[in-house]
């Protein structure tokens, strides 16, 4: 209903403007008539024709001010019918929502029994068997990539390159080049992968790319022709320079269609531990590159590696053809150049020189610089610099996005200190201390209720059999699984982050179990429920709420990155409210210790939520999780995160041409949260607010948190905007109810998990 309305405005708007378009032309045309009669010879008759025309030009503009005011108002409720119907939209989208698959799953043999019928006990509760009953949303789910130290993708291992012709090479670009997400990569990195695909021949009616199955590889069709099929339905046909399957460039993922040739065909193909070695491999030549050419600049050469990987970081790249004056002698400059690859003439005029003439002073090449005292201060150039034949590229730094990043130079370099200094203090903080409850077992616990599931396993409330006011999150992980999926290391790495923090923002990880079947992790219970349901149900939070909400997540971020950990799997759905209402962060499944200057290239995170660069495997640091800080503020404010789409590569796709594609006007944001909003989501990780020389005080001194009582919150005296009431240790209300796991997974036994 609220479409149909729509029309008809727009309708009434598209007639409205008809009419006055017809009263524009009737008013130039008596400004016409008007200009005629004004001539030499013009009578009695003629001054009432000008009368009369007068008064039909007043009458005119009186109708076309009274049109003018009725479009006004019609715009202006069309804009009303159009945050009613986005309000139903979002409604309709809440009742499409899936029952959310749930299953119970068993521990060891020894407290199998008591599981299953305390399960039973929960769920004869009226509340949660209405809630499993109920319609709701479905939880966005992470994905990764296997980690790159479990693959040695970090290492320098050869890539074979498979010969080619030019034109095969050449139909492979072209491929690569026309498809929405491939064509955002460097021309190196498409040259590389250009020479490492291979060729496969397709016989006729074979289906080599089947719905459901995992995908490792992509494919450029080479010759013949292929059938697209879903569903069993036949989508279309492709002929040759088309790609295909290019999410499995990414991750571990299930194909969405089949592919079958109808005649005999042949593909070319590239596995995605190729890409991911030629990603890594380009991305960390180029970073070294850099990082050296800034090492032999002896203005920069005592920064730092944490000061030094920002710079490399934010250097373009420009190329100059030959005879072009790259700066010019007597000119003011900004700009910093290193020669990345080519030669230049310096030439200066010196005293007694004809005027015009420049004496030749020197040659510079590749690693030379010039300019570098122009990151100090307005610099008067003292010499020409020439470009040389072919041509050359330099390796360029302004001073304001050097100030921006870095601030004042000379006061870096005073207080510089490299990273195993500045680990050495607050990473004392995560060396494992003396386990508090080591007296507690796995078979000590009783489950209440199931307060969450996902894809490697569930959370479990349990209770400890000695005492009933002390509760526990049990996260059940099905060992199996993660060894499928290659994420050993990320879960190693979970436990071993978590073990080490203490922070009132970040749930506390007190002990890990083990069995056969499960590795568990036994959290501190927080009962006031997931930010996710309470978004979910109330639609969007109020700017107080939000300032709140995203308050607690950065000072958990704060914590994190001075002692050299990112997050990497920020959302909702991974914030918990305490019995207080204030915000932790759980999931520590993508976060990482990776100090200050380096890099890491894993693709992992959830979809809508994943930054340009993470995507582009361009390498990332801390820098994601202030992107991630951005669609976080969008989604609480508007109920949905600002980049989303039916499948991860649309939704990609959409992440990569930016936030300033978004359309605000749709919701009713603020100014000044858009403002943050934008300035967190910059598709350049050194452009972020909080990754710059102010850190997340930059973040917080941004007006939208204006008022806002930061101390109040880190002393946790601030009053929390949500609090749900909490009964008690064992009271689960505020959570979904979750039905049983009868899916028993297999015993395994490689023994990755012996520290847990």
């Amino acid at each position: 209903m609220g479409n149909g309305a729509a029309t008809n405005l727009r309708r009434t708007s598209k007639n409205s403007a008809e009419d006055l378009n017809q009263i524009r032309r009737n008013s130039k045309n008596v400004v016409e008539v008007k200009r005629r009669v004004s001539g030499p010879g013009d009578g009695e008759y003629w001054k009432s024709v000008v009368v009369r025309l007068k008064k039909e030009l007043t009458d005119l503009e009186e109708k076309y001010g009274n049109v003018q005011g009725e479009l006004f108002e019609t715009r202006k409720d069309l804009t009303c019918r159009e945050g009613d119907i986005l309000k139903l939209q979002r409604e309709v989208h809440k009742l499409k929502s899936v029952l959310q698959q749930t299953a119970q799953f068993k521990y060891d043999q020894d407290i199998l029994s008591s599981i299953q019928e305390q399960h039973a006990m929960a769920n004869r509760n009226p509340h949660n068997q209405q809630a499993a009953g109920g319609i709701h949303l479905t939880k966005k789910q992470g994905v990764s990539a296997e980690s790159s130290e479990s693959t040695g993708l970090a290492s320098d291992i050869s890539i074979v390159k498979h010969e080619k012709d030019f034109r095969s090479k050449q139909l492979i670009k072209d491929a690569i080049l026309d498809n929405d997400f491939l064509r955002n990569l460097d021309t190196v990195r498409v040259r590389e992968m250009v020479d490492s695909m291979y060729s496969k021949e397709v016989a006729a009616n074979t289906v080599f790319l089947r719905e459901g199955d995992s995908g490792a590889h992509l494919y450029v069709s080479a010759e013949g022709e292929f059938e697209v099929i879903k569903n069993d339905t036949t989508l279309g046909r492709i002929g040759p320079g088309k790609t295909f399957g290019e999410l499995a460039l990414l991750y571990n993922c299930m194909r969405t269609a089949s592919i079958r040739a109808v005649e005999d065909s042949k593909v070319w193909v590239l596995d995605r531990r190729i890409f991911q070695r030629i990603m890594v491999r380009t991305g960390l030549q180029r970073l070294q590159d850099n990082l050296g050419f800034l090492r032999s600049v002896p203005l920069l050469a005592k920064l730092c590696n944490e000061v030094l990987a920002k710079i490399a970081d934010v250097l373009e790249v420009e190329f100059y053809p030959a005879g072009a004056h790259i700066i010019r002698q007597g000119a003011s400059g900004d700009t910093f150049f290193i020669i990345s690859s080519g030669c230049v003439k310096v030439t200066q005029r010196l005293p007694g020189c004809i005027e015009g003439e420049e004496e030749e002073i020197r040659t510079l090449q590749r690693g030379d610089y010039f300019g570098e005292q122009a990151l100090l201060k307005e610099d008067c150039r003292t010499a020409s610099i020439i470009a040389q034949h072919p041509g050359v590229e330099c390796l360029t730094l302004d001073r304001e996005s050097f100030n921006q990043l870095i601030g004042d130079l000379c006061e870096i370099r005073e207080k510089c200190y490299d990273d195993v200094e500045r680990l050495g203090r607050p990473m004392s903080c995560l060396q494992m201390e003396k386990q508090e409850y080591d007296y507690i077992h796995l078979d000590d616990l009783d489950v209440i209720a199931t307060l969450g599931i996902g894809g490697f396993g569930r959370v479990e409330l349990v209770q400890y059999r000695e005492d009933r006011n002390l509760t526990f999150a049990l996260k059940c992980l099905k060992k199996q699984h993660i060894v499928d999926t290659q994420q050993q290391n990320h879960i190693i790495s979970e436990k071993t982050i978590m073990m080490g923090c203490r922070n009132p923002f970040i749930s506390r990880l007190y002990r890990t179990f083990r069995d056969s079947k499960y590795v568990y992790m036994m959290l501190e219970a927080c009962l006031g429920g997931e930010v996710w349901t309470i978004l979910r149900d109330r639609g969007c939070f109020d700017d107080h709420t939000t300032r709140f909400i995203t308050g607690c997540v950065i000072e958990a971020f704060d914590y994190m990155h001075t002692r050299g950990l990112i997050y990497r799997d920020l959302k909702p759905e991974n914030l918990l409210l305490d019995s207080r209402g204030y915000v932790k962060l759980v999931d520590f499944g993508f976060a990482k210790r990776m100090g200050y200057s380096s890099k890491t290239w894993t693709f992992c995170g959830t979809p809508e939520y994943v930054s340009p660069e993470t995507i582009l495997n361009k390498g990332h640091d801390r820098a994601v999780d202030y992107w991630a800080l951005g669609i976080l503020m969008h989604e609480l404010l508007t109920g949905s995160p600002p980049f989303s789409a039916s499948d991860p590569m649309k939704t990609y796709n959409l992440i990569l041409k930016g936030i300033d594609m978004i359309d605000f006007a749709k919701f009713t944001v603020s100014r000044s949260a858009q403002s943050l909003i934008k300035k967190l989501c910059r598709d350049s990780p050194s452009e972020r607010l909080g990754y710059q020389r102010g850190g997340v005080g930059d973040i917080k001194k941004h007006k939208w948190y204006q008022g806002f009582d930061w101390d109040g919150l880190i002393s946790r005296t601030l009053p929390a905007p949500i609090q749900q009431p909490v009964r008690g240790p064992c009271d689960v209300t505020n959570f979904d109810c979750f039905g049983k796991d009868n899916d028993i997974p297999p015993d395994e036994f490689s023994d990755w998990d012996k520290d847990f």
